[in-house]
């Protein structure tokens, strides 16, 4: 018998995905209509705001090099409740000028049959703009 996989191995898969920059393998975690979510204040660097559907994420992605010279994320906590998954965690950011930072975020997750319909990044804005700045 083949078991679908829970929520949290979902979305732990979706951050070994990130972790080893292997796209398709975040995008086989996310429905295909998934709302990926960041705060609308990192507009100034293209990366606020709704991404749609896996274009959107993978355009998303793309872009992120552009503004930063690197990024690792480490879950911390996961909490689920429901169709909801909590993830608070750090993450090691790099700006484009080499100066490194650790920096708190959580991650609200949303799930439907197995697939995340949407992921909301929540982090402190001002500091990744001090980052990216610098």
């Amino acid at each position: 018998m083949v078991t679908s996989p829970t929520n949290v191995e979902t979305v732990q898969a979706a951050y070994r995905a990130f972790h080893d920059h292997d796209v398709e393998a975040l995008l086989a975690t996310l429905a295909p209509d998934v709302a990926w979510v960041h705060p609308d204040g990192m507009d100034t660097y293209g990366l606020g705001g709704t991404k749609k559907g896996h274009a959107g994420v993978k355009e998303f992605l793309a872009h992120v090099p552009t503004v930063l010279s690197g990024m690792r994320l480490e879950p911390i906590e996961i909490i689920e409740s429901g169709d909801r998954i909590v993830v608070f965690g750090v993450r090691h950011i790099t700006s484009r000028g080499g100066r490194t930072e650790t920096h708190q975020f959580v991650h609200s997750w949303t799930l439907r049959e197995g697939k995340a319909t949407s992921m909301e990044d929540i982090f402190d804005t001002v500091l990744l703009h001090r980052l990216i700045e610098s």
